[in-house]
């Protein structure tokens, strides 16, 4: 199917220094998104897709290309002021998530899971609504490109 991501790629100084739960996240959303995706960019060839998706200058940067990486096809950036309250959040709750695990409190868990999801659904909102027009994607790959944001955009 041509309207889809073959290859994620992140870039960043962030990477080297995950959390083993941040790294876990990372790899479940990329084995996610290469299972199953909705990803099609409004100017550029026909896909498959390979995405390098890197943050700089306080901006997100979507570098698209033919899945064989030979040709560049389109690139879209987007400003991170409207991600970073959901970020930081973000972040904030998988720190409390690996705690209560620790903690061995059942309850919490499930309760953090809950506000987690919540948190991906309106994240994944926003990042359709800040991609239209640009990239065609659907609810499931926003939410797991919201993962690879947080991820990219956590500090040490």
């Amino acid at each position: 199917m041509p309207m889809r991501l073959a290859r994620i790629e992140l870039k960043g100084e962030a990477l080297r220094r995950l959390s083993p739960a941040l790294e876990a996240d990372r790899e479940q959303a990329i084995s996610d998104l290469l299972a199953e995706n909705r990803f099609l960019p409004a100017v550029g060839g026909p896909g498959p897709y390979a995405l390098f998706l890197s943050i700089a200058e306080g901006r997100l940067a979507f570098d698209i290309r033919a899945a064989d990486d030979e040709h560049p096809l389109s690139g879209v950036v987007l400003a991170l002021g409207p991600f970073r309250g959901l970020i930081k959040d973000y972040l904030m709750m998988v720190d409390a998530h690996v705690q209560a695990v620790a903690d061995g409190g059942d309850a919490r868990i499930q309760a953090i899971d809950m506000g987690r999801r919540g948190l991906h659904n309106e994240a994944a909102e926003l990042l359709m609504q800040r991609l239209a027009g640009k990239i065609e994607i659907d609810f499931d790959t926003a939410r797991r490109l919201f993962t690879l944001v947080a991820v990219l955009h956590q500090r040490a």
